[in-house]
This record gives C-alpha cells, sequence and structure tokens, in this order.
C-alpha cells in the first residue's frame, strides 16, 4: 500500500494498457481517476477500482481539447483530492505505408498521441507544481526508439513523446516533479493483434494471423515471448515511486531494444 492516501489520473484507462495501470496503482493503494474518451468505458475500470477497495471517478476526455484537458483535472481532484500521480496514456494508432498516409491520418495520430500528452502535462504540471510534488508518466512506445514500417506517422509521435518528456522533466526537476516515459514493446492489444493489426499485415502468404504473432515474438523479442499490459502497470508504479528517476524513456519489451 506504498500509496495510499495518494491520488492517481489515467487517461485512457478505459482498456488494454491504460486499465492494468489504473489497478496497479489501485492495487498499490491509490485512488484513481480513470479517463477515456467514452465515459462509459472508462466507468468500467472504475468499478474495478472501486471493487479493489480504492476510491475512484470515470471522466469523459478529448485529450486534444485544452479545456477538457483542464476539465478532467478540476474533476479528479474535486472528487479525489490532490493529484499525485498522472498517467498519461491516451493514444491512437492506424497502419499505413508511406504511399498511402495521408495528411489527416498524420494529424490524428498526432493530435492524440502528441499534441494530447503535451496539454495534459501542462494542465498537471500547473497542479502539482503548487505542491512541490509530482509523478508524470508519458506513454511512449518502443516505437518511439526505433521506427517501424507502416508507423512512419505513430513513430513520430512517440518519438515526440520522448523528446518533450525529457525536455519538461529538466524544467520542473527543482520543483519536486518527476517526469518520465514509458515504452512498451510487443504487447497483444490492437497494435498487433486483429484483423487491423501488424501481425495480420504482416503475415507470410501461408500463414494465420496467430502463425505470425507466434513467428513475430519468437523472432523480435530476445525473451520470446510478448509484454503484458500488467507488465506496463508494473512500471508505471516503479516510474511513481522512484524519486531520483527523472527524464528517462524506460522500455519494458522483452530485450527488443538492446
Amino acid at each position: 500500500m506504498q500509496f495510499e492516501n495518494s491520488v492517481a489520473l489515467v487517461t485512457g484507462g478505459g482498456r488494454g494498457i491504460g486499465q492494468a495501470v489504473a489497478l496497479a496503482f489501485a492495487d498499490a493503494g491509490a485512488d484513481v481517476a480513470v479517463a477515456d474518451m467514452d465515459a462509459a468505458i472508462a466507468q468500467k475500470t472504475a468499478d474495478l477500482v472501486e471493487q479493489s477497495g480504492r476510491r475512484s471517478v470515470a471522466i469523459g476526455v478529448d485529450v486534444r481539447e485544452p479545456d477538457s484537458v483542464q476539465a478532467m483535472v478540476q474533476a479528479t481532484q474535486k472528487a479525489l483530492g490532490d493529484l499525485d500521480i498522472a498517467v498519461n496514456n491516451a493514444g491512437v494508432i492506424s497502419i499505413k505505408g508511406i504511399a498511402e498516409l495521408g495528411a489527416d491520418d498524420w494529424d490524428q495520430v498526432m493530435a492524440v498521441n502528441a499534441r494530447g500528452v503535451f496539454l495534459c502535462t501542462k494542465a498537471e504540471v500547473a497542479v502539482m507544481r503548487r505542491r512541490r510534488h509530482g509523478r508524470i508518466i508519458n506513454m511512449s512506445s518502443i516505437a518511439g526508439k526505433v521506427g517501424f514500417p507502416d508507423l512512419s506517422h505513430y513513430s513520430a509521435s512517440k518519438f515526440a513523446v520522448i523528446g518533450f518528456t525529457n525536455a519538461v522533466a529538466k524544467e520542473v526537476a527543482a520543483d519536486g516533479i518527476t517526469v518520465n516515459a514509458l515504452c512498451p514493446g510487443i504487447v497483444g492489444t490492437g497494435m498487433w493483434r486483429g484483423d487491423d493489426g501488424l501481425s495480420d499485415r504482416w503475415r507470410e502468404p501461408d500463414e494465420t494471423e496467430e502463425q505470425s504473432w507466434q513467428r513475430h515474438q519468437k523472432t523480435l523479442l530476445p525473451q520470446g515471448v510478448a509484454q503484458t499490459p500488467e507488465d506496463m502497470g508494473q512500471m508505471a508504479v516503479y516510474l511513481a515511486s522512484a524519486n531520483h528517476v527523472t527524464g528517462q524513456a524506460i522500455a519494458v519489451d522483452g530485450g527488443f531494444s538492446l
């Protein structure tokens, strides 16, 4: 219960990695505000947090819009108290090669993944500075360290998150605030699995999507197995507890980026 009496905010918390992060903080004793574009989806995670014995609130947010982000932070503080930890996890992806990638595709991904992280971090720093304490974790990706084919726009947005995180960490270091980026590796969620995932797009002619998924785990990852949303929750909890780790982009990727 290392975060008992602490308040955490997780954007994109309705499912996948965001949900696992929210539950990891609840397990560590924090009360958790769960924000998502769809408040009904956020509520499902908030219910799970409350079932674990912690307080929670579900908040609808559009991280692309400054007023919506400000309202999210205010709603968190009104419902749960002063903000201690923020995980800016909301993100989108599309899989398109450079020949088929349009300006609208680029703008959509950058608006959520880069602009959204900027707006959330700005609002969170403003309230954390008043108390001279805070932990901010911005969700990047292994694609923010190593470019992936068919993901140039996504990789650009996640590289941007790392540079932004490093710069802001230096600005607020003397204010008692740490800012780090978490870089998930190959996780069996939307980017990799399903009809529109990389496993399907990159499968060999004689492969099923499942066979492609298994092959990519074995060929790309020294450990040979994919990472889980729960792995990301574990790292987020660590980063929130590490007083002297800041400005870092830490990969949880089974050795992919070695």
